[in-house]
Order: C-alpha cells, then structure tokens, then sequence
C-alpha cells in the first residue's frame, strides 16, 4: 500500500480514477469497513484505483484541543488496518490550522479535484467537513456535481442495539467493557508498542510476563484481562494486567504487563500488538505473594476456557 502526504507529495502517475473513503478512520470500525468495503466494490466497477483518505492529526486537536478524545488507534495502526483492509493507497491530509479555516468548497477543489482527480467519494452518513464543520454530505454531493466526480454515502451500521460509532467505543473501552468494544470494532481494540524490561516479579512468581510500551492514547482501566499478544504475525492466548501493582506497594505509573499462554520465548525488544478481549477482574491489593500466585493461578485457568470456546 502505498502513503501519500498532502500537501506534500505530488499526485502519482499510477494513481487512475480514485474511489475514495473520506473520514478519519478511528478504530476502523464496522461501519467504516462498510465503506472501505463500498469502495473497493466501486473501483472494481470502474476500474478505478481503491483508496482512504486520513488526518493527522486528528482534526479535533487543532480546532478544539481542550475538547480531543483520545484515539483508538495511532497512525501507523490505522494505515496497517487500511492496508488489510484492501485499500491501494491512502493520503494522510496534514491538518493544520489554515486548514481548519478553509470552506468546504475550498477543500474539495484543492484536496479531492485539483491533487487528486477523484472519479467517487464515499462518507459516511455523519460526515462533516470544512470551517466550522460546516459541510455535510448534500454539499459534498452537490460539489461532486459540479467537479465532476460522484458523492455517496453510506447509512448507519448498527450492531445490535447500537449505532456503531468511534465515540461510543471509546467510552466502552474506557469503562472497560473490552468485550462490547470489540463487538462493535469488528475486533479486539488492541494496543501496539515494544516489549521492555520490568522487574521480573512474575517471572519470581512462576508467571513471567511482558512489559509493554506503547504510544496508544486509550489505555484500558486498571484490572486483569483476557487478552492476545501478537508477534510476529502469530496470535497467542495470555493474560494482562494493567495498574501499579498494589501488593508489592509501587503506587505509582500504570504498567501494562503480559503472561503469554504456554509460552516461554523472551520478548525484550520485540514491537507486538495486545488485544484486549474480556475483562477478568479489577486489580486489588493480596495480603501475601502466596495469595496473589493463588489468584493468577485462576486467571490463567479463567482465561484458557475463554480461549477455548473462542479457538484462540
């Protein structure tokens, strides 16, 4: 896949009638797999080039910095994530403060005809764009008409009971209801970093773990969770525990620490992905070392019928 950068990069000659996904892409959700889905249909259709179109950064972090959630994914996730996805390309729009002022129309004429000569744009249908957020999709479709290129979008993807939304699985993930959140993802919210070294308490413990460092926003709530660590491309079944170790007394920075599963390989170094799947159990405070093996024991016990039934 490749990445272009506007306003960077110049238009490439390979890039013929883009059918293009327009959004931010957080979390890369059900509904925006719709779309994304939508627009590798169109570009088959067309014989058109299928492509996503970003921010960075995320547009709230300049317009209303006081106000800007957390993100579910960093960029890198999200590129990867639209990669897999099948997108051929994505551009990464700069978002600026200029930028924020521009009008809608200003916008469309720069970004979407005079740098990339789109042939479709597809949103979803909340998409909001230009100062003040002040375009919606029936002055995309009416710009689409005048440029010459084809506005669509795409209606609410509902999961059950609920609309899926980037707002709602944050708050889901917040809470930490990992589970609800990665029903309505379409998969586990999952954090991606490097391994690195920490006390190797567990590894005292009889259950060594993994130290992870990562650059993601949204960290879970303090507990014990079923979870996936990916390495090198291969998933495997562990448990994580995210606080401040309250039996050894630390108090002090979160930490996000991994036992994985049957498996013994040293992970110092590595860049994994961790996948939250349930939440086990609210971190607490053992009279004893003893009392706090007891309880991994079952953790570990918990976990491995989850991934039982889930064939992980």
């Amino acid at each position: 896949m490749d990445v272009l950068h506007f306003p960077d990069d110049a238009r490439p000659p390979w890039l013929v009638h883009p059918v293009l996904a327009l959004g931010n892409f957080d979390g890369l959700h059900r509904g925006h797999l719709k779309i994304v889905e939508r627009v590798r249909r169109g570009a088959v259709e067309h014989g058109g080039t299928p492509m996503a179109m970003t921010f960075d950064p995320h547009p709230p972090r300049v317009v209303r910095p006081d106000k800007a959630p957390p993100l579910l994914m960093t960029l890198p996730q999200r590129l990867d994530a639209l990669d897999r996805a099948g997108m051929r390309a994505v551009a990464v729009v700069r978002f600026t403060r200029e930028l924020s002022q521009w009008e809608p129309e200003t916008f469309v004429r720069t970004v979407l005809v005079d740098w990339l000569h789109v042939s479709e744009v597809w949103v979803g249908a909340n998409f909001l764009f230009g100062h003040d957020r002040s375009g919606n999709f029936s002055l995309l479709r009416t710009l689409g008409q005048r440029y010459g290129f084809r506005a669509d979008k795409i209606d609410p993807v509902r999961y059950k009971e609920f609309v899926v939304s980037s707002t709602r699985i944050r708050r889901l993930v917040a809470e930490g209801r990992v589970d609800e959140a990665g029903a309505l993802l379409g998969h586990s919210y999952a954090l991606a970093g490097t391994i690195v070294e920490g006390r190797r308490r567990g590894r005292e413990l009889g259950f060594p773990t993994a130290n992870l460092r990562t650059d993601n926003e949204l960290i879970p709530p303090n507990g014990v969770y079923a979870t996936t660590l990916t390495v090198d491309g291969i998933v495997h079944a562990a448990i994580t525990n995210v606080g401040v170790n309250p039996t050894f007394g630390d108090n002090g920075a979160t930490t996000i620490e991994t036992h994985v599963l049957r498996y013994n390989r040293e992970l110092y170094g590595q860049r994994v992905q961790l996948g939250f799947v349930q939440r086990l159990r609210d971190e607490r405070r053992f009279d004893d070392v003893d009392a706090l093996r007891a309880q991994i024991e079952a953790d570990c016990r918990r976990a491995e019928r989850l991934f039982t039934r889930l064939s992980v």
